[in-house]
């Protein structure tokens, strides 16, 4: 028998194994009952507004940016419109974008708490900033971002804040970033020391303002979502390209330069700008941030192969913690000493606790690079302790315990939009 025939024949049944597999694939996404059931409970808990769930009275940035598409679902345009206006109206002059928003009235001010910002466009709310964190900037243009994408109403770029508009001051905040959060010496944007995607920083018993102990550094949470709303600011504004693009190409070339561990297959925790603050015998590149990897991957910095290699480590990770999923933040985690903050414990919290609200993003990428299978295995102890812990909860312990706010929006957003993906992949298929 000829062997060209033979090798045909072969590759024919192997394209046919494939297509058999994936139709039995999408015949149990389709099927999937708790995927349906996991939805509509994302639905009733976004429709009771737009704080980060109900252990808080803020809206934060960086969380609304992870379900605004969710609320699009069940609420008018204008009211999501609405909420990212108040960020524009509450935008610092420098360009700095407030971490939160609360009603006037409920600003109650204490003794080392929130310093609150107030500015005469915004009658109703006043702000605050997390001043450790250097994601508002970029959370709010990726927000605007899928608010236009899901709604299609691009004239609210045009809508003018003050003397500004919109689509100027979104330019405005990227522009803080480079000025006032610039480490000239990597070629990246700097924050202080965090756990992964963390707002608390190691020094000082709260920890979410910059100190004069304060140890700056740069690490990949930040600057991939940097990458990312440039990606975005250039789609919805095609004319800044000739500022951006070079600026976002050298980011991501520094990126990988300076962050990207090659022996390891790992991003390195944190590359300071003056020393580190933990004693010469603690490795810190021991440990692997998961949330900062999930992000990258959607920024486009790692190829098929690095993202495999990310997945294997996160599941070993699972597997050596004992944690529910591969929302597990870091692992191996910082020493209770590590950080001031009490919350910041061994697994707990920021540092090793388990979060669907980076895990559900790392199952999106997963679906979006072809890895449709293994994200269909991981999501499973996500939608899982939704329906038997009744609730979107802020973090899971090492024992996989819900702790938290319960109506997690995060959670609920990243994991609706999470569902659609498989579904539309299996549709697809079918």
């Amino acid at each position: 028998m000829n062997k060209y025939f033979i090798l045909f024949m072969a590759f024919c049944v192997g394209i046919g194994t494939a297509q058999n597999k994936d139709n039995e694939l999408a015949d149990r996404i389709l099927a999937n009952i708790e995927f349906g059931q996991v939805q509509k409970r994302a639905l009733e808990v976004v429709k009771t507004g737009f704080n980060a769930g109900d252990g808080y009275g803020e809206v934060w940035i960086r969380d609304y940016n992870t379900f605004i598409e969710l609320s699009a679902e069940v609420f008018e345009a204008k009211e999501l419109e609405e909420n990212l206006l108040v960020f524009f109206r509450l935008q610092g002059d420098d360009g700095n974008i407030i971490d939160g928003f609360i009603p006037k009235e409920k600003a109650v001010k204490i003794d080392g708490g929130y310093q609150y910002i107030y500015n005469d466009l915004e009658p109703t709310y006043c702000g605050h900033k997390n001043t450790v964190e250097t994601d508002h900037e970029s959370s709010l243009v990726q927000a605007v971002y899928k608010y236009i994408k899901k709604t299609g109403n691009k004239n609210f770029l045009r809508i003018k804040v003050g003397n500004e508009t919109v689509a100027d001051r979104m330019e405005k905040a990227m522009q803080f970033l480079m000025e006032y959060r610039w480490a000239n010496k990597f070629g990246l944007i700097y924050g202080a020391t965090t756990a992964d995607w963390g707002d608390v920083q190691h020094t000082h018993p709260w920890g979410v303002y910059i100190t004069d102990d304060t140890k700056y550094c740069v690490d990949i949470y930040d600057n991939a979502m940097m990458l990312i709303a440039l990606d975005n600011l250039m789609e919805l504004l095609p004319d800044t390209k000739v500022k951006w693009q070079i600026i976002r190409n050298n980011i991501a070339r520094n990126t990988m330069e300076v962050l990207w561990d090659e022996k390891n297959e790992k991003f390195i925790p944190h590359v300071y700008l003056d020393g580190s603050p933990y004693p010469e015998e603690f490795n810190e590149n021991e440990i692997y941030y998961h949330g900062g990897t999930a992000v990258a991957i959607e920024a486009g910095l790692l190829n098929k192969e690095q993202i495999k290699t990310s997945l294997n480590k996160m599941m070993a990770n699972v597997k050596a913690s004992g944690a529910g999923s591969i929302g597990l933040t870091l692992y191996p985690t910082y020493p209770e000493w590590a950080f001031e903050n009490k919350g910041m414990y061994p697994y707990g919290y920021q540092n090793g606790g388990d979060w669907t609200w980076f895990g559900g993003r790392m199952i999106q990428q997963l679906i979006k690079y072809g890895f449709v299978e293994e994200a269909f295995e991981q999501i499973e102890p996500m939608t899982n302790r939704v329906i038997v812990n009744n609730g979107f909860y802020e973090w899971y312990t090492v024992n996989n315990k819900p702790e938290g706010s319960g109506t997690f929006r995060g959670s609920a957003g990243v994991l609706y939009i999470a569902i659609e993906m498989f579904k539309d992949w299996a549709k697809k298929i079918k």
